[in-house]
């Protein structure tokens, strides 16, 4: 399996999840990305509320080393029930 990627590593990667805003969502989505990036500060961390206040956007901005990197990510926060929606 080839590493080939329209991206060049490292670089700064945003990762969206959507979910009901609840203060357990917002660190759960941190928790999910950090536990492949490592701890991420937090600035790093943007969350944007729906029109409607019941849900938010969480970003989770990383330097990113690898494609296997964004793809474990991706794997984790997607499997995870909270995570209504990932970007």
């Amino acid at each position: 399996m080839s590493d080939a990627s329209a991206l060049e590593f490292p670089c700064r990667f945003p990762i969206k999840m959507m979910g009901r805003d609840t203060p357990e969502f917002r660190a759960t989505a941190r928790a999910l990305v950090e536990k492949h990036a490592g701890e991420v500060a937090d600035d790093a961390v943007q969350a944007a509320l729906s029109r409607n206040g019941r849900f938010v956007s969480v970003t989770v901005t990383i330097t990113a080393t690898s494609k296997r990197q964004l793809d474990a990510i991706y794997r984790e926060v997607t499997a995870h029930e909270d995570v209504l929606l990932a970007l």
